[in-house]
């Protein structure tokens, strides 16, 4: 039978010096370049990363999917059967559903107050300042260790003792478990701009665990939590790499040329950036895209959140996309539920003749066409109406984000980083959206927080994280031998 590669055969990095890139970033760019080089000549064989996920929201899914993709391997489900028995499954969708429950409660004007407050206490986070050590066990430590002596995660760590493959995983609880049954290597990729104690082992000091992170802040919060400096490595976060083509970044190079000049529509942005564009990109603006209008994509989260909020939009929007100023998606994700309320409102705003053309509704059937569809989406998506959840990463790619309310603390935390770094925006009145959405459009905005997202983010986090899974690889079989 055959198998997949240990990584794909990306195509060979040229590492000369690049015109679209100097500086830092020029170094950086060279530095993905060599790690996917290196990585792709690392020989198949035993001993493949098993690429883990649980289903609590998009987020950790996500960024699992990416991972598996550059590196030619399935997501491997930790809650769900083969590896969950019927209990642990049983335990898992529980905690789910309880969760998306209180997400979608929490957003209700006034009976959501308590349930804010109670998320919030959920996915605390104390102030990282005058650093100090926060390795205390919390509450939310002490119930996951709890879990893990019952037997949660018996059927992952099975697998895993019987093929003897490292982990690499985008959840705190399947790492923690792991480790606490000696499987090793573990890798963690952290997948917020901060994070709770209970990413953490009970006794971070004898942990194994190694924690990517994607931004200085997570590898600090780390410490302070008493995980150790050589266990935590700053890598990004994984961007999908067919948004990325590569470590030169042209499909990520080519969408936004096409995006800029869409949301430049007066080039009031392109004229005051005009050779700051010509140097980093490194690609030419297409004059097809002249006029025509952006594309703004609304989202729900994995637990259908705040999907009350495209009602409102949707008729302030209206007048725009009938003028041909604007397009709209509403993206439902898995949700039939969401699809049909989101065209009933597109109905009630007088936009029925426009659904298909000038506004859609993405709805997947399940989670593998969630994933791939959405990203084709992205790929034109102009603006990003998102809550700060995973996806505020994804405005390295240059798609100025335009966030919802925060939906637990370590989504506060992402919207402060993307709001600090240019690139994202936080919305004015709802029921005036469409005469400030056109604002930031005539006046360059839009454009201007797409290229400090471009600028200012980091974009190599998959190339990087490969790499360091692929020297993991190679250290166990130099000891091997």
């Amino acid at each position: 039978m055959e198998t997949s590669p240990a990584f794909p055969a990306f195509p060979a990095p040229r590492l000369t010096r690049s015109p679209a890139l100097a500086g830092e970033r020029e170094d950086e760019a060279v530095q993905a370049g060599a790690a996917v080089a290196r990585a792709v000549q690392a020989p198949a064989g035993p001993g493949q990363p098993l690429v883990a996920a649980v289903e609590m929201g998009y987020g950790h899914l996500r960024a699992a999917y990416a991972l598996a993709a550059a590196l030619g391997t399935p997501v491997v489900h930790a809650d769900r059967p083969p590896l969950a028995g019927t209990e642990e499954e049983r335990l898992w969708r529980s905690a789910r559903r309880l969760y998306e429950a209180t997400a979608r409660a929490s957003q209700l004007p006034l009976l959501g107050a308590p349930l804010r407050a109670l998320l919030d206490s959920l996915t605390s986070i104390p102030h990282l300042y005058p650093k100090r050590d926060l390795s205390a066990v919390t509450l939310q430590a002490r119930s996951l260790d709890r879990l893990v002596r019952k037997g949660l995660g018996a059927g992952l760590v099975a697998r895993l003792a019987e093929t003897g493959a490292p982990l690499l995983t985008t959840y705190f609880a399947t790492a923690v478990l792991a480790d606490a049954h000696g499987c090793a290597p573990v890798y963690c990729v952290v997948t917020d701009v901060d994070l709770n104690r209970v990413w953490v082992p009970m006794d971070p000091g004898r942990s194994r665990i190694v924690f990517l992170t994607p931004t200085r802040r997570a590898l600090e919060r780390l410490r302070a939590y008493g995980v150790a400096r050589s266990q935590i490595e700053l890598t990004g976060y994984p961007l999908p790499p067919e948004l990325l083509g590569g470590p030169e970044l042209p499909a990520l190079r080519r969408n936004l040329a096409a995006r800029l000049v869409r949301l430049d529509r007066k080039g009031v942005f392109r004229d005051q950036a005009r050779r700051e564009i010509q140097y980093f990109l490194g690609v030419e603006l297409p004059a097809a895209e002249e006029r025509r209008p952006p594309l703004l994509t609304f989202t729900l989260g994995g637990a259908g959140a705040q999907a009350g909020l495209a009602q409102p939009l949707m008729r302030s929007l209206a007048p725009l996309v009938r003028d041909g100023r604007l397009r709209l998606c509403l993206a439902a994700g898995v949700r039939p539920e969401a699809a049909a309320r989101f065209e009933r409102w597109v109905a009630e705003a007088g936009l029925e003749g426009h659904l298909g053309s000038d506004v859609r509704i993405f709805l997947a059937g399940d989670l593998d066409g969630y994933f791939d569809g959405f990203n084709r989406l992205l790929a034109e998506t102009d603006v990003l109406w998102t809550k700060p959840s995973e996806l505020t990463f994804f405005a390295a790619l240059g798609i100025p984000l335009v966030f919802s309310q925060p939906v637990g603390m370590h989504e506060r935390y992402n919207r402060r980083w993307a709001v600090e770094n240019g690139a994202g925006l936080k919305p004015r009145e709802m029921g005036h959206a469409g005469y400030w959405i056109r604002e930031w459009l005539a006046e360059g905005t839009l454009a201007a927080a797409a290229w400090s997202g471009f600028m200012r983010l980091p974009k190599f986090g998959l190339y990087q994280i490969v790499e360091r899974v692929a020297e993991g690889l190679s250290s166990s079989r130099r000891g091997a031998r």
